[in-house]
C-alpha cells in the first residue's frame, strides 16, 4: 500500500485545516484501517484518529476530541482528517498509516504502512 498526504500548512490558532491521504496499491482499500499520526520534535510519534475497516468505527486521541474528524472516501479511495480549532500544540508533521487489522494499537510499530509526512503548523 502507498500513501501520499496533502493538505498541510500554516494556519492561526482557531483555524481549520484538511488533510488528505491517497491511497494505492494492490491491497483492497475497504481491507485496511487507516489513521493519522503526529510527531513533533523531541516527542513520540502518536495516534491522533484511527478508522476501521470495520463499519468504519472511529478512535480519537483526547487532546483532538471534538475538534478533529476521520474519514474515508472509498470511490476515491482517500483519508481524510478535518482539523477544526486548531491551537499551537497541534503543531507537527502529521503522518498517514495503514495497516491490516481491524483496530491497530496506538502504537506506531506495529502498523504496516506509512505516507511520508505533512507539516502543520498553527501560530499562535
Amino acid at each position: 500500500v502507498q500513501l501520499v498526504e496533502s493538505g498541510g500548512g500554516l494556519v492561526e490558532a482557531g483555524g481549520s485545516l484538511r488533510l488528505s491521504c491517497a491511497v494505492s496499491g494492490g491491497t483492497h482499500f475497504s481491507t485496511i484501517t487507516s489513521g493519522w499520526f503526529r510527531q513533533s520534535p523531541g516527542k513520540e510519534r502518536e495516534l491522533v484518529a484511527r478508522i476501521s475497516k470495520v463499519q468504519g468505527l472511529t478512535y480519537y486521541a483526547d487532546s483532538v476530541k471534538g475538534r478533529f474528524t476521520i474519514s474515508r472516501d472509498y470511490a476515491k479511495k482517500v483519508v481524510y482528517l478535518q482539523m477544526n480549532n486548531l491551537k499551537p500544540e497541534d503543531t507537527a508533521v502529521y503522518y498517514c498509516a495503514g495497516d491490516r487489522a481491524a483496530f491497530p494499537t496506538t502504537d506506531p510499530t506495529t502498523w504496516d504502512s506509512w505516507g511520508q509526512g505533512t507539516q502543520v503548523t498553527v501560530s499562535s
